[in-house]
């Protein structure tokens, strides 16, 4: 991303949606959803240390962010609730973020059928016969 991210205004969370909502100085405005935030962490344990090297996030529709935390003048430190609280996102990568939201959100969904993965940790995907038709099955609960 080259483009150059606007000076940051506010960051407003929204506990119960699990959305963020960034704007900018030049009248942008942006909702993140928890998830999204999460699976696209710029930490190593999610991106690893060169391409290739990633670790596709599953099961993360449910997670919301219990703590913002700034850092600097630069970035904010996200707390998951799923315990996942390391990478700063910094305001140039919380632009692209934004910015980017369609592409990264598709490029994702993508990821997770080719793994056979899934966005709920409730739902097992199987694939069934040679085809691309997928099933989904919710284990019962004990």
């Amino acid at each position: 991303m080259n483009k150059k991210a606007p000076p940051l205004t506010s960051i407003e969370l929204h506990r119960q949606s699990r959305t963020l909502d960034l704007s900018y100085s030049n009248d942008e405005k942006y909702t993140l959803t928890c998830e999204y935030l999460r699976v696209y962490s710029p930490s190593a344990e999610v991106r690893g240390h060169g391409e290739g090297q990633e670790t596709l996030q599953v099961g993360k529709i449910n997670v919301a962010i219990t703590n913002i935390q700034p850092v600097g003048n630069y970035a904010v430190q996200l707390t998951f609730s799923d315990g996942h609280d390391t990478g700063l996102y910094s305001w140039e990568y919380l632009y692209e973020l934004c910015t980017q939201q369609s592409p990264y959100w598709d490029k994702y969904l993508k990821r997770l059928h080719d793994a056979g993965a899934g966005r709920d940790p409730e739902v097992q995907v199987v694939r069934i016969g040679l085809g691309s038709t997928l099933q989904h099955f919710t284990p019962e609960k004990k």
